[in-house]
């Protein structure tokens, strides 16, 4: 299975599991992970979701071969790479994340709608949408500044470079950096003491943080999508993709 889903003590763990092609995410895995958001939703056994890859590996992000044989339609809602992000969005428990190595693309924006993330000290994020002639998506436009402030978020989503740990710790983006050996026992107590605390008063409190942003963050993912949709049709996107499957840099200096 290229997703697994456990439980353990009332935690709803998702793992990235296809290691082989470094946890690429193809749309059955993203669904995959959407059914499995909304159980755990409405299960009243699971009280925390926990997210986690490999030691090597997070996620290298849209598995692109994948992508192109299911490109996305105008309708937002049908992509399960939506309904994915749309039930993480909505999700009223608490989320953790464990990242060891590479988080790619989504890897890295869908941590802007988790509450609590921690990183192995190997852990590198990266938004690389303007290397693909694409632009941010699921309101990481919006969110990124919110969080690291205005010249980071510039700085990571134009020119799309990868970043260390040591860097998303300094900007806020993640919790606390742990070695690779004591992440997931690190992470499993932190979501353990979740589970110990009243359900309501957590829902609640994350309602009282996220809720009065919501319908902006719904309205930047139609307006992202929007522009993501166009943008994938470019020429610029094109020689992007291209130049991925043939192993070679791309060239836009002749784009404008």
């Amino acid at each position: 299975m290229d997703i697994l889903i456990s439980r353990q003590n009332g935690i709803l763990i998702i793992e990235f599991n296809r290691p082989e092609k470094k946890n690429s995410i193809t749309s059955a895995m993203y669904q995959t992970m959407a059914d499995a958001l909304k159980t755990g939703e409405q299960d009243k056994t699971v009280r925390v979701i926990l997210f986690c890859g490999k030691p090597d590996i997070f996620t290298a992000g849209n598995d692109l071969e994948d992508f192109m044989n299911t490109p996305p339609g105008s309708d937002l809602a049908d992509r399960p790479v939506a309904q994915f992000m749309l039930h993480l969005i909505g999700v009223t428990k608490p989320v953790i994340t464990a990242v060891a190595g590479a988080a790619v693309g989504i890897g890295t924006t869908m941590l802007l709608h988790c509450d609590m993330v921690y990183a192995a000290d190997n852990a590198k994020f990266s938004m690389p949408f303007t290397r693909l002639g694409l632009c941010p998506e699921f309101a990481s436009s919006m969110l990124l500044p919110q969080v690291v402030g205005y010249p980071r978020a510039a700085e990571k989503l134009l020119l799309g470079e990868p970043f260390s740990a040591e860097e998303a710790y300094e900007m806020g983006l993640i919790n606390k950096i742990l070695s690779q050996a004591q992440l997931m026992p690190y992470v499993l107590a932190q979501a353990a003491k979740l589970t110990r605390l009243p359900a309501s008063s957590l829902r609640t409190t994350k309602s009282l943080m996220k809720a009065y942003q919501a319908d902006k963050i719904k309205e930047k993912m139609m307006e992202e999508n929007e522009h993501f949709g166009k943008m994938l049709l470019s020429e610029e996107a094109k020689e992007a993709f291209t130049a991925f499957f043939e192993k070679r840099k791309p060239d836009f200096t002749k784009l404008s």
